[in-house]
């Protein structure tokens, strides 16, 4: 049996002055700095613009956020806020004004509307500090990193949860961000991502969520159903113990997911809730759809989905697992237009485009990453690293790093081994299951690493596309181009390197990922 996810970690209107004095600049008036375009639920109801047409701003802390919302003429006055750094309790204090509500202890987007929240830059992390939608709408949150929220021990922040939402909520897309724990409720923490007390029309997208007990709900009780018309896309769910999400009562559209070691339970459509589960990929795991704990069920309409080690519980008084056979048992109706990746891709690209600091790529529907045009250029936070061709013909000299490290990847194809790619030998190879896959490096401790030599195996030169360099650690991409062989990139200190094959035109075979620090 595995252990639940807390053991396995180990317990582990002011004037430009005022408003400058806060730390937060005014740059210019434009459209919403999301990229990619709102999907799902959050484009009905008159659809989500966030702060589209109104002022720009950059704050470094959770205080400038706030003043950013208190300068407003109106609290539905729009405005983009544009996040960089770390913002946490020490650098947020409550801020008054007629335009605002806020907390001192969270960043407070309350009795608000027409709003925008992105990271740019270098990232922007909000650290053990949560953010909290109320009596809101017309929200968005995109490229942002949330960790550690706490609703017992110190320091607390909104009840523990990353994101939350709660009381006469409409028309919020979060998007291409990073909700992350450290472990369970015995260490203090919730939800990662909770709706309740009448939210609706809401899209999480391209989102990392891991190492919690608890992924999300929807609904806090059997009778807090008026929550609906949630959407979940190509989001990660890792490490998560239950409640991807847990729904009440209401509408989700839950497709092109990857879910892997959910330790309980996973999507539980509970007290009515009706669930459309389309193209998801679910991988070593227990009991992924289903009612669990509870003997007020829900119902669900399932088609494409791919099960990989998933193991099910026997039914019980209040446990109706989905599976081993698992069948619709109601019809849902989707009344927006939406292209699904095909399942046994989703690993592959919800690897490439989900959460923070991804360059915001989005999957454009063919199993591949692309890059969105931002709405409003210059805005849109990191963009990738500037595309390059590989050199094969001037391989590195010096000692070849990946000889004695370690490797792992994704999409690994029958009968290769991920080591053949640091053992010296051109005749090994190794080779996704497609023709998309990532194959990883790793080393026990920080190694500085510039440049990278992707050898092709015999009989497959030429077969890899487009790729992406990637800095495992942080998930920054270090960076992006086409074509096996030399790459070179500025010297980073890091356990694990990971090359992303985006695109190709066949099964690629690689030989040999060499690696070097000059």
């Amino acid at each position: 049996m595995r252990k639940p996810v807390a053991l396995r970690l180990g317990a582990v209107a002011a004037t430009t002055a005022v408003v400058a004095a806060a730390g937060v600049a005014v740059l210019t008036s434009g459209a919403s700095a999301a990229t990619g375009g709102v999907t799902g639920f959050a484009t009905q109801n008159g659809g989500t613009t966030g702060g589209a047409g109104g002022q720009t701003v950059t704050a470094t802390s959770g205080t400038a956020i706030h003043q950013a919302l208190c300068g407003r003429a109106s609290s539905s006055t729009p405005i983009i806020i544009q996040v960089s750094g770390t913002i946490n309790h020490g650098n947020t204090t409550k801020v008054s004004g007629d335009s605002c509500n806020t907390a001192a202890d969270k960043i407070e987007l309350k009795e608000i509307s027409n709003v925008t929240i992105v990271g740019v830059g270098g990232g922007a992390v909000f650290d053990q500090l949560g953010i909290h939608i109320r009596d809101s709408s017309n929200i968005i949150i995109q490229n942002v990193t949330v960790r550690n929220v706490k609703k017992s021990g110190s320091p607390i922040s909104n009840g523990g949860d990353a994101i939350g939402m709660e009381s006469t909520v409409r028309r919020v897309w979060v998007d291409h961000v990073t909700l992350e724990a450290s472990g369970g409720e015995a260490e203090g923490f919730d939800g990662l991502f909770d709706l309740k007390d009448d939210v609706q029309y809401v899209t999480l997208s391209y989102a990392i969520l891991r190492n919690s007990g608890r992924g999300g709900l929807i609904g806090s009780s059997e009778s807090d159903t008026g929550n609906s018309f949630i959407t979940f896309h190509h989001n990660l769910y890792s490490n998560i113990d239950s409640r991807t999400p847990l729904l009440r009562g209401g509408v989700a559209h839950i497709y092109n997911n990857h879910y892997v070691n959910l330790h309980e339970s996973g999507i539980n459509s509970r007290a009515g809730a009706r669930a459309k589960v389309d193209n998801n990929y679910f991988e070593d795991s227990k009991d992924v759809l289903g009612t669990f704990y509870t003997d007020q069920r829900g119902t669900w309409q399932v088609g494409g989905n791919v099960f990989d080690n998933v193991t099910w519980s026997s039914p019980g008084t209040d446990n109706f697992p989905a599976g081993p056979n698992v069948t619709s048992t109601t019809t849902v109706s989707i009344p927006y237009s939406y292209t699904l990746d095909g399942a046994t891709c989703v690993p592959s690209v919800v690897a490439a485009t989900a959460g923070a600091n991804k360059g915001n790529q989005v999957s454009n529907g063919s199993c591949q990453p692309t890059n969105p045009t931002p709405s409003n250029p210059g805005t849109s936070g990191p963009t990738n690293p500037t595309p390059s061709s590989s050199q094969p013909s001037q391989p590195p000299s010096g000692t070849n790093l990946s000889i004695g490290a370690g490797s792992d990847g994704s999409s690994k194809a029958s009968g290769t081994s991920y080591g053949d790619v640091r053992d010296g030998n051109m005749s090994t190879y190794w080779s996704p299951a497609g023709t998309t896959g990532s194959i990883s490096i790793k080393w026990s401790s920080a190694t500085t690493v510039s440049r990278v030599n992707i050898r092709e195996a015999s009989g497959a030169t030429g077969v890899i596309g487009s790729w992406r360099l990637v800095n495992a650690d942080t998930g920054a991409v270090l960076k992006t181009g086409t074509g096996a062989g030399v790459i070179t990139f500025s010297a980073t200190s890091l356990k694990k390197l990971t090359f992303e094959i985006v695109s190709a035109n066949g099964t690629p075979r690689i030989a040999e990922y060499e690696t070097y620090a000059s």
